[in-house]
């Protein structure tokens, strides 16, 4: 660890109660546990709750992630009183629920992307957020990776020049196999569609990065249409309502445009998302097969040296590498969590947090549009979603 690493965590306990305890509960649990290990912090992350459906499995999941209490309602996590912090991991469409009663509860709220399975949900949850006064993030973990926030720096810089070409692909092959049995994944309205899934991430950095979208032009696909369930003691066929694959084209208000890829189908893509700009002067790509790499190019250098250039995205004076191992050992996706909790936990109790809620509210609508554009086979702007949901 370098030597501006972490010590053990003074000052203040600030409780920590985890909504959902799968992958997601797994991967921010790991952050709060590590952040004091990696930064300084003016405070001490406790595990103090964490909440499932089935008792056997949450209680399993608190002993591993070294988390106090399992409870099998998640409404007791928002009641006790030595909860500061609600982070939320469940299905997206469960999300605007517990966020309003976490923000009635005065509770500040930590929420995974997408916000809400729909735009009218997230829609709420932000109107409870805002009556409340209450403190949010959204979980955009990937601005957390050096290579990354190093990629946002060069282009607000200018090392690229005015940002003209923006493109991203999200690739995975979680819903290949037609066998895979149905559950919530499969229903829009608790998994979302894969646009807000796998893209929500893509909007997120690509309006933190180049700006608002305004207008989108898009395509989608199901292939397989519907899937054997047997989770009522039957075993019928129950139709998916969520994408396999989409596609869009996207306008930025900068006037820089854009092309954008979702798919759960591709054969040998485990989690493979590639992030490209182009501007008036140079080129930045970022491949997630080699998250600690960034490729730059500058088109002003001498022709001798036309190509692009690999950083290698962990060197002390990168963003998001303070506390982390020597350049060359590799920062991880893990890494990714540690870095958010920290950051947030760096600004309590009065500091500000970012992204806020908001940005999810405003990553959700961009989604919403290019769901729309697709089902209706046109352009949509996306300020037709916030005034449709005011109607």
């Amino acid at each position: 660890m370098s030597a501006s690493g972490g010590r053990p965590a003074s000052g203040p306990e600030v409780g920590i109660g985890i909504v959902g305890y799968g992958l997601m509960g797994k991967a921010h649990a790991y952050g709060y546990t590590l952040a004091p290990h990696i930064r300084s912090l003016g405070c001490r992350p406790r595990l103090r709750m964490i909440s499932g459906r089935h008792e056997r499995a949450v209680q399993k999941a608190a002993a591993m992630y070294g988390v106090e209490l399992a409870v099998t309602d998640w409404r007791a996590v928002l009641e006790s009183p030595r909860v500061d912090i609600v982070d939320i991991c469940t299905p997206p469409g469960t999300h605007a629920e517990i966020i309003e009663a976490a923000a009635a509860a005065g509770k500040a709220i930590v929420c995974e992307k997408p916000l809400a399975a729909d735009y009218a949900s997230a829609r709420r949850a932000i109107d409870a957020v805002g009556r409340a006064g209450v403190r949010s993030l959204i979980c955009f973990n990937y601005r957390k990776l050096p290579a990354l926030s190093l990629m946002k720096q060069l282009i607000d810089e200018g090392r690229i020049g005015e940002p003209r070409l923006w493109r991203a692909t999200w690739l995975s092959d979680e819903f290949l196999d037609p066998d895979i049995p149905f559950d919530w994944r499969f229903r829009r309205s608790e998994g979302a569609s894969t646009i807000a899934d796998l893209g929500a991430h893509l909007i997120d950095l690509a309006q933190w990065m180049i700006g608002r979208v305004v207008s989108v032009s898009a395509q989608s696909q199901t292939f397989v249409t519907e899937r054997r369930d047997s989770r009522n003691g039957t075993d019928t066929m129950t139709a998916v309502d969520n994408d396999d694959a989409s596609s869009a084209l996207l306008q930025f208000d900068s006037g820089a445009i854009g092309v954008f890829e979702t798919a759960k189908v591709s054969p040998r893509r485990p989690c493979d998302f590639v992030v490209e700009v182009n501007g008036s002067r140079g080129t930045v790509r970022f491949d997630y097969a080699r998250l600690n790499e960034l490729w730059y190019g500058d088109g002003h250098e001498p022709a001798e040296l036309y190509g692009m250039r690999r950083i290698r995205a962990e060197h002390q004076t990168h963003p998001q590498t303070d506390g982390w191992w020597p350049i060359g050992q590799g920062i991880g996706y893990g890494a990714s969590f540690v870095n958010q909790a920290a950051d947030l936990l760096a600004q309590w109790p009065d500091g500000h947090w970012t992204p806020g809620l908001e940005t999810g509210l405003e990553v959700q609508a961009v989604c919403e549009a290019i769901e729309r554009a697709a089902s209706e086979h046109r352009w949509v702007e996306v300020a037709e979603i916030a005034e449709r949901a005011a109607v």
